[in-house]
């Protein structure tokens, strides 16, 4: 069988006047009917083939030719002579800005050949279908594929949006005044520009998705009409081998996203070969898509190719197409007319006669589809139109085109960054860019761009096409619609503590944000964002209230209907259930935590995670959520290498508090009681959208617990600035003769406290016992007081270190249910003695207790260390921490007593 073949066909046509005579019929059904008929007829052909008695089997693929046939291509509504006009300038622009910032004194590196193989795909949308913000739907959201940037910066440059200056800053973002141009989609980096960031691959397909969903959930609650709204996002062949690239799309198929539109550039070459040198990528994406539910779209073949098609009575050339594999296409571009003559058509008789006629430069101008506007045109224009799915265009190209033999085709293109003397004037000579000889010698690191003068026919018309669809792309926005903070009234339980009753500060939380949602200003914007454990945070209690969002509803008879906290879907719901799906999970907070942008409607993701599959499992598209400004919650639930019991090594979290130290937009807190929680929590809605903080695009991380303890009530003289500053005294030492600073944050601080009292009781130590908040935000404070001095500013006194130094002195105990690395990072600026504890190396099934003693972070193994530091600093007998040791059998796993059972796991 033959690749593109599909399963149980026959080869042998035995009636090639019968066949002729169905294509016939068909392609008069499509010139009558339109596509939408002839699709019709195909389904119901295919059902009745599907029968028991016919027993064919379904097709995932169909022939490597362009699902739409030239008979049925729409008409073209631009000019073309224009559009290629100033198609040539943006080439040019985006290989030269590349180009110039190769100078030795720079190098700073960039991509050529993807924009150059990709420039028709992007201006077919330019021209016709991307939306801006100023349209009346309110425009669409385009997620660029990262490596071809520069020709965005191109066409932005041509459009009078950027200036020559900003292009020559390509890639010196800190060195060059006013600031320049960053490689890739960073929103961060150029807020008023790039929308979303799409270079780490795999991210952009799974933001796409998720931001599809988001519009229509956006529509459904009521908040922002995008029913005409479009996204487009720009992938490569080579980039869907990433499993985050495909593993997403059930949930467009599934919700029926119409408004999503996967245009994958298939130039058949990843960074080092072919993408499939022996197989068919565009075959295997058309039938993983396919066999997902979406609807697919070939473009293969240019224009060019329209006429030996339609004389191939035979399917001689069909089956050609379908029987060559993708590295003999890739060696073909990087030859010539006669080799392809020779090597492609002269592989049969009748495919060598269909070509006799034609000189090899005309074999050679036989273009692939991704570099013909009609084409492409159709596609796009069929993939908006189409409903009910969503649609993948999968669009043949040659990488490096028109770059010059240098360059197109060839393997290392995507290393190449710098042009020959003779490549730019070939270059110039192809595109017809009026640039003389002298201008390209004079300087070979230096060649002029070009942009014509004000008037120009083709720069009008190109400016007025970006009018008449509502402004230009890419473009961020970030004026939205001011929302209220949560009442106080949300935080008065949390701050009560439980009383006689024992909550873990994950039930702590879940109160917190129930009464959050009933805040009858903004709780309507929340996004509870779960993956499949809201029983174990105690949230399905927002089942029958907030309801599950299902675009199609709740048409079935629930197992648990009749029970108080029911399963409740709507078409209306409030709650993103992701499933068991932590990457779907931050594409929609990212979605979500990023509206007040791309809608100008605020939306409070609240994204609960368990244990350490957050941070840990989906770092990279936290870092994309927050280079993308995203706004938002994010909750560790279970946290803790020791407190989630019985669950072992690959669910303790024993590290996310220092994953999450990594990334510059996250303020994370590791918070011991409920009112702590409340502080936290208000802190944060007042940063992202009180409107007075100078850096509100950040994400609060909270790790919460599901231990229960008794939650003490918010003290009359709470310490809220210490709270929200990272550390603030719990309890100070009523007794005890050698002082001493115990250190604890989370689930560890009633050690920390019980601990105390042994000290007293035991040792005659005199302990203040802390609950730092945060670690993490203690350390970038210090670190920002470190740097002063080198920014030329008056010394100043980190935060830790002030507090520490106003303490009744002694030495310094830091410990967690975290690795000491998550403590050790406030121990430069310790101004005494600094010793940790911590949870390191692999977790596993056990008891809380013993745990906590095999790990020796327990109560007794805070005593012994908070004497071995006692020691080392000559106040008390050096023999007493071993002695301690020995008193409260370290060494004795059965011993350990600190923790609990209970709480959901």
């Amino acid at each position: 069988m033959l690749p593109g073949d599909s399963g149980g066909t026959q080869r042998g046509d035995i009636d090639p006047e019968e066949t002729a005579e169905w294509l016939e019929s068909f392609e008069g059904l499509l010139s009558t009917g339109g596509t939408a008929r002839a699709s019709h007829i195909l389904d119901v052909l295919g059902a009745r083939a599907g029968a028991p008695a016919a027993a064919v089997p379904a097709a995932l693929t169909t022939d490597y030719v362009n699902t739409i046939p030239a008979s049925a291509d729409a008409a073209y509504p631009g000019d073309e002579a224009a559009e290629r006009r100033y198609r040539a300038w943006i080439r040019w622009n985006a290989a030269v800005m590349v180009h110039r910032a190769q100078r030795p004194e720079i190098g700073v590196g960039g991509h050529i050949a993807t924009y150059a193989g990709a420039a028709t795909i992007y201006e077919t949308g330019f021209n016709h279908f991307f939306r801006g913000k100023d349209h009346p739907s309110g425009g669409d959201q385009v997620f660029f594929q990262g490596h071809a940037s520069p020709g965005m910066y191109a066409r932005s440059f041509v459009e009078g949006r950027l200036s020559e200056a900003q292009l020559d800053a390509f890639r010196q973002e800190r060195s060059r005044p006013g600031g320049g141009l960053p490689s890739y989609p960073h929103p961060r980096l150029l807020p008023e520009y790039w929308e979303y960031p799409t270079v780490s691959m795999g991210i952009g397909p799974m933001n796409a998705i998720y931001q599809a969903q988001s519009n229509r959930y956006l529509a459904a609650r009521g908040l922002k009409d995008t029913s005409e709204q479009q996204v487009w996002a720009f992938l490569g062949d080579g980039e869907m081998d990433e499993p985050e690239s495909r593993g997403l799309l059930q949930l467009a198929a599934n919700d029926s996203l119409d408004n999503l539109n996967f245009v994958i550039n298939c130039n058949l070459q990843r960074l080092d070969g072919p993408v499939r040198g022996n197989g068919k990528i565009v075959q295997e994406l058309e039938a993983f898509f396919r066999g997902a539910g979406w609807n697919v779209i070939k473009v293969l073949w240019g224009r060019e190719w329209d006429e030996l098609l339609a004389r191939d009575h035979d399917r001689a050339l069909v089956d050609l197409m379908n029987a060559t594999p993708d590295g003999d296409f890739q060696t073909y571009k990087a030859e010539s007319g006669g080799f392809v003559r020779d090597h492609f058509f002269g592989r049969d008789p009748r495919t060598a006669k269909l070509v006799e006629g034609h000189s090899d430069d005309e074999i050679w101008n036989l273009k692939r589809g991704g570099h013909d506007y009609r084409k492409l045109y159709s596609a796009f224009k069929a993939a908006s139109e189409h409903t009910g799915q969503p649609t993948v265009i999968l669009v043949k190209t040659v990488k490096g085109y028109k770059l010059g033999p240098s360059f197109e085709g060839r393997m290392a293109s995507h290393q190449m960054k710098k042009l020959a003397a003779k490549d730019l004037m070939d270059f110039r000579d192809l595109l017809r860019i009026p640039i003389p000889d002298s201008a390209l010698s004079e300087d070979v690191y230096a060649p002029p761009y070009y942009r014509p003068e004000p008037g120009s026919p083709e720069l009008e018309y190109m400016l007025e096409r970006r009018r008449a669809l509502g402004g230009p792309v890419p473009q961020r926005r970030s004026k939205y619609t001011q929302i209220p903070v949560p009442d106080a009234k949300a935080y008065e339980l949390a701050k009560k503590g439980s009383g006689q009753q024992q909550a873990a500060t994950t039930m702590a939380f879940a109160r917190i944000l129930r009464e959050i949602l009933r805040d009858k200003d903004m709780g309507h914007r929340v996004v509870p964002i779960i993956p499949d454990e809201a029983r174990t945070f105690g949230m399905d209690a927002y089942f029958p209230t907030a309801k599950i969002y299902n675009p199609q509803g709740h048409t079935y008879m629930s197992v648990d209907r009749e029970l108080l906290l029911a399963y409740k879907e709507s078409t209306t719901g409030q709650i993103l259930h992701v499933g068991i799906n932590e990457a779907g999970a931050v594409a929609a907070f990212t979605a979500a935590g990023t509206a007040y942008a791309t809608h100008g409607e605020p939306l409070i993701p609240v994204y609960v995670f368990y244990s350490m599959f957050g941070f840990q499992r989906t770092g990279d598209a936290f870092w994309a959520a927050g280079d993308q400004m995203a706004r938002g919650f994010v909750i560790g639930a279970t946290a803790g290498r020791t407190t989630l019991q019985g669950e072992g090594l690959q669910h303790g979290d024993g590290h996310s508090q220092l994953l999450a130290s990594t990334n510059p937009a996250v303020v994370s807190y590791d918070p011991a009681f409920g009112y702590e929680l409340a502080h936290i929590v208000a802190a944060g809605f007042e940063r992202m959208y009180g409107g007075a903080h100078p850096d509100p695009n950040v994400m609060y991380y909270l790790t919460v617990y599901n231990e229960p303890i008794a939650q003490p009530a918010e003290p009359a003289d709470v310490d809220a600035e210490g709270i929200l500053a990272g550390m603030h005294r719990v309890s100070q030492a009523s007794a005890g003769s050698h002082p001493a600073q115990i250190l604890a944050s989370g689930v560890a601080v009633p050690w920390a406290l019980a601990a105390q009292r042994l000290l007293a009781a035991d040792w005659d130590v005199a302990a203040d016992v802390w609950s730092v908040t945060s670690w993490n935000e203690l350390r970038r404070e210090a670190m920002d007081a470190d740097e002063g001095v080198l920014r030329g500013e008056p010394t100043r006194e980190p935060y830790v270190t002030k507090r520490l130094r106003e303490s009744s002195g002694g030495p310094v105990i830091a410990v967690s249910d975290f690795m000491r690395q998550v403590q050790d990072q406030i121990a430069p600026f310790s101004p005494q003695r600094f010793l940790s504890l911590g949870t390191d190396g692999f977790g596993f099934s056990d008891t809380r207790a013993a745990a906590r003693r095999y790990f020796h972070v327990d109560t007794e193994s805070i005593v012994v260390r908070t004497l071995e530091a006692l020691a080392l600093d000559g106040v008390i007998d050096p023999a007493l921490p071993a002695a301690a040791a020995m008193k409260y059998s370290l060494d004795d796993l059965t011993a350990g007593t600190t923790g609990s059972a209970g709480g959901d796991a």
